[in-house]
């Protein structure tokens, strides 16, 4: 049994479907693969079918570098995936000035939303740890 079990296989799989755009990806902790998947549409899907595979490792190294806790990463993910424009997943992490500003500009005119695809992990861990006695 993994105790430190942060990420979820089957939410990688599910993000894995949209994946040739790297949101599997920046989900397990790799932003700059998860940006040359988005600009280059998976590496021409050839990437994106390899990942199929490669999606049980991510996870393991995923649960291993971040930080478990109060705050879920799933939660987290699915918050910035659909109502990220809204600041939502920003109020769950208790950052309710950024999350309201978010909400008021359209996550800080999507340049927001891009810089927590690229940090949203680290937030989560960072979260987790303070949380820590």
């Amino acid at each position: 049994m993994q105790l430190n079990d942060t990420h979820s296989k089957l939410i990688g799989y599910l993000l894995w479907i949209f994946g040739f755009l790297g949101s599997h990806r920046f989900y397990y902790g790799k932003p700059v693969t998860g940006t040359i998947w988005f600009f280059t549409l998976g590496l021409f899907f050839i990437g994106w079918i390899i990942d199929l595979f490669l999606i049980p490792s991510m996870d393991r190294e995923a649960d291993i570098r971040f930080r478990s806790g109060l705050f879920s990463y799933n939660v987290s993910w699915l918050l910035l995936t659909f109502l990220g424009v809204f600041g939502v997943h920003r109020m769950y992490l208790g950052k309710w000035v950024t999350g309201l500003l978010y909400l008021l500009t359209g996550g800080l005119f999507l340049v927001g939303v891009l810089y927590d695809f690229w940090t949203l992990n680290e937030q989560v861990s960072e979260k987790n740890g303070s949380l820590a006695f």
